[in-house]
């Protein structure tokens, strides 16, 4: 009996020692999204990859896009950063000044699902420094979402070129009711503005934005505004919900955007809806390259599960389903063979926009002008409180400190 008793105890504190170390095993990765879409499947991923990693938990949390660099940066500094999160190449200079990230360039290589990666995605997502930060998860390039049934009944082709747009936009706007174009004056909106002035000219580099050239292309913009009046009131403030939900409501003929935007627009507007490289202005045309990747922060202390989180979000099917919620496309070979959830005309805008798709340099400078200093300096300029010159020099003035 005691023979028996003491096998007993025995396995219970075997039991109870698998137990504790278990739970000393297990981790927490925190980590930061922003979704728009109310089809939100950050849950259903997170339950598949707890049940298939026991020993890793992950705290999802979905941060407002208006805030969340803001809150990403004084999460850094006040030694608070989550283990992982979606960023932007825009703020890799900035993150990677700060010594906030993780290079993964050694696991990427390890990794199974690097040769499932869409060529030159690795590469576009590269750090300042050569290394290998970002692991890309969803990418998107911007074009014109025009009204093919306004276009017809005005007697307008889709616009090729800044005089064609001007001429649509006007003959398109019949104020209070309807404008010809949903300008996104707030945050987010500087790629709106570039596809008109870096294509007409200005360069985002030192002396590249108060040449003649440059200043003339922002103040032909800052006239469709003032001028011209084809954006609505409201388009010194307007953020994505705002030029998405005029655009949907008829209540502006054209905007810029991407394909994550197109089956929630063709839910409102069926085949009332199409879509065309954004026009031409000078000898190039321009538009940017949208991109979204995951990174592990170097304070982690959890680097080999955050990891582990960030991979399985990027590989096959997984990517497909974080997609299929964003609307952006996966960043996956085999995913993309079998892509259905945009229909084909949104598909060929971004196929033929990629050859002059671009992104800007990547500075410490980028980051503030896409988090601060234009959103300011073009609700100052569009509501008349600067020139467009003085708007241009103020941004100039970013440039030349870095």
């Amino acid at each position: 009996m005691k023979t028996v008793m003491k096998k007993l105890l025995a396995a219970c504190s075997l039991a109870a020692g698998l137990a504790l170390a278990s739970g000393a095993q297990a981790e927490t990765v925190r980590f930061w999204y922003h979704f728009d879409n109310p089809d939100n499947p950050m849950s259903k991923l997170v339950e598949k990859f707890q049940t298939q990693n026991p020993g890793i938990k992950i705290e999802a949390e979905n941060i407002p896009w208006n805030s969340y660099y803001d809150n990403l940066y004084t999460s850094i500094v006040g030694g608070n950063a989550p283990d992982a999160a979606m960023v932007k190449l825009f703020a890799q200079p900035r993150l990677v000044e700060m010594g906030a990230l993780e290079p993964i360039g050694d696991r990427l290589e390890k990794w199974a699902g690097k040769a499932d990666l869409l060529d030159n995605l690795l590469t576009l997502n590269k750090g300042p420094d050569g290394q290998q930060y970002y692991l890309p998860i969803q990418y998107v390039v911007l074009y014109l979402y025009y009204r093919p049934d306004l276009f017809k009944a005005a007697g307008l082709e889709p616009p090729k070129t800044c005089e064609e747009f001007l001429n649509a936009a006007k003959t398109l706007t019949k104020a209070p009711d309807q404008y010809g174009f949903g300008f996104r004056g707030g945050k987010g909106g500087w790629d709106q503005w570039g596809t008109f002035v870096f294509s007409k000219g200005a360069k985002f580099k030192k002396g590249g934005l108060t040449t003649p050239e440059a200043i003339a292309a922002n103040q032909w913009l800052i006239d469709l505004h003032r001028v011209h009046k084809v954006f609505p009131p409201s388009a010194p403030n307007d953020g994505f919900q705002e030029i998405l939900g005029a655009f949907k409501g008829g209540k502006t003929a054209m905007t810029i955007h991407h394909i994550g935007s197109s089956a929630d627009i063709v839910k409102a507007l069926g085949d009332k809806v199409s879509a065309a490289p954004v026009p031409k202005c000078g000898e190039e045309a321009w538009t940017s390259y949208g991109d979204e990747s995951l990174a592990v922060f170097s304070s982690s202390s959890a680097k080999d599960a955050a990891w582990k989180w960030i991979s399985f979000l990027a590989e096959g099917e997984n990517n497909v389903l974080f997609n299929q919620a964003t609307g952006q496309l996966t960043v996956t070979k085999s995913g993309s063979k079998n892509w259905k959830l945009h229909e084909q005309r949104f598909v060929d805008a971004t196929v033929a926009s990629l050859p002059f798709a671009a992104v800007l340099p990547q500075t410490s400078a980028t980051a503030d002008f896409v988090n601060t200093v234009w959103p300011t300096t073009m609700q100052r300029a569009l509501t008349g409180q600067i020139s467009a010159e003085q708007m241009m020099k103020e941004i100039e003035t970013l440039i030349a400190s870095q």
